[in-house]
């Protein structure tokens, strides 16, 4: 069992809980509680290490066992040490250090998404969540964007880091993979009010979703890229929607447009 908060194990694990360029350097990243082991079981993701602690649930005991026949290396820690690397206020009791997944752009986009310039955690698991419930094809994350791998953004995602390819790129990547594929799908950047309503746009072509951060929108690169704007029409007095609303608004009214029969 380890104890002690200066073990090497217990060093990395925290590093890569606090430091993107940790995760970044070593290709890993945290995955806490017992649902999210399990999705990740289920999805052909190894582990390389896993800890856990007595209060480990029976189902968490279950996952144990499944992991064990895979030879995965599992480390018991004492309670306190595992309440000092959660990220919740009640630890389930396990963690696991998780491979990240290698992704490439798709040949022939049809519904792709770009997540550019989000900073709020939870607006960027939501998006993902939201993607990966919409059958989106990728998600793009441009330089700039928060750590989609950080544990906050992990953990609201519910699982879609193991199905969703995510593709860090920067804008001239993203500019030369636009330009050679065929068909070149639409570039739509949601805008707040300029733009073709989201009502009125035809979303059944293939295209790119840009969406922006909360506070200024899709960087200036973005619009130097063959694009049209599209915009959620707010009848009420709100100036903005949140983003993870605005892009779920989006995202399943191009699912609802494609859904109808032409």
């Amino acid at each position: 069992m380890i104890t002690s908060s200066q073990n090497n194990r217990i060093k990395m694990i925290r590093a890569l809980l606090t430091q993107r360029q940790e995760r970044q350097q070593n290709k890993q990243y945290i995955i806490e509680g017992v649902r999210l082991v399990e999705e990740a079981v289920a999805n052909g993701v190894k582990p390389t290490l896993v800890l856990y602690s007595i209060q480990l649930s029976d189902r968490g005991f279950q996952v144990l066992d499944m992991l064990q026949k895979s030879k995965t290396e599992i480390e018991e820690i004492t309670p306190a040490l595992m309440h000092s690397l959660s990220e919740t206020d009640t630890p389930q009791g396990i963690l696991a250090v998780v491979p990240m997944q290698t992704s490439t752009l798709p040949e022939k986009p049809n519904f792709v998404v770009i997540a550019d310039q989000i900073r709020d955690p939870g607006n960027m698991g939501t998006l993902l969540r939201t993607s990966l419930a919409a059958g989106v094809q990728a998600v793009i994350v441009t330089v700039g964007t928060t750590d989609v791998y950080a544990p906050k953004i992990v953990r609201s995602a519910m699982g879609a880091h193991f199905r969703l390819p995510l593709v860090e790129c920067s804008w001239e990547e993203i500019r030369v993979w636009h330009q050679s594929s065929h068909p070149t799908p639409t570039f739509w950047i949601s805008d707040v009010r300029e733009g073709t309503s989201c009502w009125d746009a035809n979303l059944r072509m293939p295209l790119i979703l840009g969406i922006g951060g909360e506070a200024e929108g899709m960087s200036s690169t973005a619009f130097t890229l063959p694009h049209q704007k599209i915009h959620i029409p707010m009848p009420g007095q709100s100036e903005s929607l949140n983003a993870s609303i605005a892009a779920g608004v989006l995202i399943f009214e191009v699912i609802r447009q494609r859904s109808i029969s032409p």
